[in-house]
């Protein structure tokens, strides 16, 4: 089984609340935006700590550790294809002009033997949450709701 875990960076008060979102890289997702775009995230191994694993992933991708603070387990989901992610909340800001994602190998095109370098990440955005919920993969969503109600009962 296939387990990511990841960073929801929030910025704003509930009313006016914004997330942090990243879309993948390269050709195989160029052309796409609705349901493509994440949270930070990445696969962790059995007996690792997911939420080092989060905040280690969210470095990969964007180039800058997250920001210190508590961070709000919003527990896991199953995306469509099986993968289990595991978010957590996080309050902070990130400049999305500095993004420094790492690279990989990947073929294209697909079974031709070539290589190319692509960036995991190749771009970041805040939206905030009707925006993200169009953006995100759907089966990512629930981490929105998760996080709506966790502030709104912080509210209360």
């Amino acid at each position: 089984m296939r387990r990511s875990a990841g960073i929801l960076l929030h910025r704003g008060d509930p009313a006016a609340l914004e997330v942090l979102l990243v879309h993948p890289g390269g050709p195989a997702w160029s052309g796409r935006d609705l349901g493509a775009w994440s949270i930070p995230k990445g696969e962790y191994v059995d007996g690792e700590d997911p939420l080092l694993a989060a905040r280690r992933e969210f470095h990969e991708e964007l180039g800058t550790a997250p920001p210190d603070g508590d961070a709000a387990d919003l527990g896991e989901i199953r995306q469509k294809g099986g993968k289990r992610v595991r978010g957590w909340a996080l309050p902070g800001d990130f400049d999305v002009t500095q993004i420094q994602s790492n690279t990989f190998a990947f073929e294209w095109p697909p079974r031709s033997g070539k290589l190319i370098e692509i960036p995991e990440v190749d771009r970041a955005e805040w939206f905030d949450l009707p925006a993200a919920r169009e953006k995100l993969n759907p089966g990512q969503v629930p981490l929105l709701d998760r996080l709506e109600q966790l502030l709104s009962s912080d509210a209360a």
